[in-house]
């Protein structure tokens, strides 16, 4: 294979820079592949189409900015939310490729404040959902590694229907009020490992997906690894779903730090979703000053039909494919400081109950001034401080040496779970 290794100085045009930025990765691909270096300085540029066996590389200092000019963003159908959607191209795309690396020490703006501005105040004006940072779709060995992420029009990275998937050595920053600005968010993929990562954002940290109802396939979200990162500020840590209908399987986090997330391991569905979530272990895990670290809710209220009455409805159902499954789901060693509202909400269906859980080695302390929160989006569920775990329609599980500290109340609510086993641990009723 030929190796190409380009590098292009600052343009002062964006269509013009854009076009050179388009010129050097198409000419890398043509001659089998590359490097694409991106030097010091400001480079700016619209949509970026990305190719088979091209690096692109920001060296340190090199800063890729993204214009916010809906017109540098041609429509591209993808997924949204877990549904077949036409939206704005990502500033970074790839469709269909192989061997794709985004790498170096520079950093990708997205220059996400016109976006934000525009969805929250004149919507009717989004001709499109708006452009992620990163968007690979149905791409194979994905490389991301060491670059600085800041600023995404709506998700960071986004890799869709993607097979081995390596992102490592992030640094994700995103303005904590920023809408649905998700760090890392594997849809649907296979071979996906997250390591050493920073993220700080104004969504979910990590968020992993398997397509709604309305996706016309259902591939599940499997193999997944998720190691040695900090995460900040964000409405979850690592959370899976609520898009969730292909499933969730063989996840695997440990050695993380949590530290002001609304929560901090989330798990959310809902019925008429469908999908499993299964074999998933939690280990080795800090996290401090959020508002409910453990959350297993399939009554989500959120998005598409989230208020119709069978979504929170507390009375069983007929079981059938559309019915979301939770099982064998284990959390262990994790300490929790300065938790505001609930020490965890742990939740099955009535009809599909939460099965094989675990909770083996876990404190859990609240703060001395704590914030009211919901612990979960659900209907029947209030804003709540220092609540100890609430459980229902959990069976065939264990609680094994918990300790809650600083509750008020009861440390376990247990409802409807006669399977349900309490030993070693301590708490005001334990």
């Amino acid at each position: 294979m030929q190796n190409a290794t380009v590098e292009i100085a600052p343009g002062d045009a964006v269509e013009v820079g854009t076009a050179r930025w388009q010129s050097a990765i198409d000419a890398a691909a043509r001659a089998g592949g590359g490097t694409v270096v991106v030097p010091a300085g400001t480079h700016h540029t619209g949509s970026l189409r990305l190719r088979s066996n091209v690096e692109l590389h920001l060296e340190a200092g090199a800063v890729l900015r993204f214009v916010p000019d809906p017109a540098l963003y041609p429509p591209v159908e993808a997924r949204w939310e877990g549904a077949p959607e036409t939206i704005h191209q990502p500033c970074l795309y790839a469709r269909g490729e192989t061997n794709v690396s985004i790498t170096g020490l520079g950093t990708i703006d997205g220059q996400g404040a016109p976006w934000w501005d525009t969805f929250r105040n004149r919507r009717d004006e989004l001709a499109h959902p708006r452009p992620t940072l990163v968007g690979l779709h149905e791409c194979e060995r994905v490389t991301i590694r060491d670059v600085t992420l800041r600023n995404s029009p709506s998700w960071t990275v986004h890799p869709l229907l993607c097979e081995n998937v390596t992102i490592t050595n992030l640094v994700i920053v995103n303005p904590a009020d920023s809408p649905n600005t998700d760090g890392i968010d594997p849809e649907s993929c296979r071979n996906v490992r997250i390591s050493d990562c920073h993220i700080d954002v104004g969504d979910d940290c990590i968020a992993i997906k398997a397509g709604t109802e309305r996706s016309p396939e259902r591939v599940p979200c499997e193999n997944i690894t998720i190691t040695n990162c900090t995460m900040v500020h964000g409405h979850g840590g690592v959370v899976m779903g609520s898009e969730m209908s292909g499933g969730v399987r063989n996840v695997v986090i440990s050695n993380c730090v949590f530290e002001g997330t609304d929560r901090g391991i989330r798990f959310k569905a809902r019925r008429g979703r469908g999908g499993v979530v299964e074999d998933v272990r939690v280990t080795n895990v800090i996290m401090r000053g959020v508002m409910c670290p453990f959350v297993v809710n399939p009554f989500y209220f959120c998005g598409p039909d989230g208020k119709l009455p069978h979504v929170g409805d507390r009375n069983p159902h007929p079981v059938g494919d559309d019915t979301p499954v939770f099982r064998r789901i284990h959390l262990a060693h994790i300490t929790a400081r300065d938790v505001h509202a609930s020490a965890g909400h742990l939740f099955g269906l009535p009809e599909a109950p939460l099965t094989d859980l675990t909770l083996d080695d876990v404190t859990v302390s609240f703060a001395a001034d704590p914030v009211p929160g919901q612990p979960a989006m659900a209907a029947w569920v209030d804003d709540v401080t220092r609540q100890g775990f609430r459980l229902g329609h959990v069976a065939d599980s264990s609680i094994v040496r918990v300790r809650v500290e600083g509750h008020d109340g009861a440390a376990f609510q247990v409802e409807d779970s006669p399977t349900l086993r309490i030993t070693d641990s301590t708490g005001s009723e334990a």
